[in-house]
């Protein structure tokens, strides 16, 4: 099992203004499977993936990731986690403006330790960049900045991928071409694929399905 996440909670504010966003929250995902996970705007997708990435901890639960429960690691084995295990593709692209598009895709695995010039070169081709690893991100389109994106996920070959909404800025046909590379190059890699999305189309296109609703996973 490569994601097994148990009876996860998490609430926002104090008091009257508590807010109980995941109420036992329950996600498993098997190496090799890609799996959406749906629900109404505010109903916890982006906390849960968030949990589940490291970027925030669990009030109560378990989140194992290959083993590892990541609400027993501090900030720097959590940090850690993303680095080499765990890789997040954003909504908005969270490239870094001051690099060119080579550099942007070779980050997360030069921060990894696991730099591999030919794999990164693979990635730039299957995603059309090519003959745009020259450029600044100012430079591309919305599609071509969120394959940048992608790329850079992948290249450390991260165990987990988790992706939130990340065709959500896109026109529908460059979203699905998008989404089409990445299944492929996750399929290639082996890796687990949990993606957060509002779009039916997108969703029947993983081998699961979840919703959530009320703070809680159902099939």
């Amino acid at each position: 099992m490569l994601l097994q996440a148990t009876n996860v909670t998490k609430s926002f504010g104090s008091g009257d203004a508590r807010v109980d966003v995941l109420r036992g929250a329950d996600v498993t995902l098997d190496r090799g499977e890609t799996l959406a996970l749906t629900g109404e705007s505010g109903s916890g997708k982006s906390t849960l993936l968030h949990l589940v990435g490291g970027l925030d901890t669990p009030d109560t639960g378990e989140i194992l990731i290959n083993g590892t429960d990541n609400g027993q690691l501090d900030d720097a084995g959590r940090a850690a986690l993303r680095r080499g295990v765990v890789g997040v593709v954003f909504q908005q692209f969270n490239l870094i403006p001051s690099l060119r598009v080579a550099d942007n895709i070779a980050f997360q695995a030069r921060l990894a330790g696991n730099e591999d010039a030919a794999w990164q070169a693979a990635l730039a081709n299957r995603m059309g960049l090519t003959e745009q690893l020259g450029k600044y991100p100012e430079q591309l389109s919305g599609g071509q900045q969120q394959r940048v994106a992608i790329a850079r996920t992948l290249a450390p070959r991260p165990k987990l991928v988790l992706a939130d909404e990340p065709t959500g800025n896109l026109d529908e046909d460059t979203a699905q071409s998008v989404m089409d590379l990445m299944l492929d190059l996750v399929s290639e890699t082996g890796a687990g694929l949990l993606i957060v999305t509002h779009s039916a189309r997108l969703a029947s296109a993983m081998s699961r399905r979840l919703h959530l609703t009320a703070g809680r996973v159902a099939e």
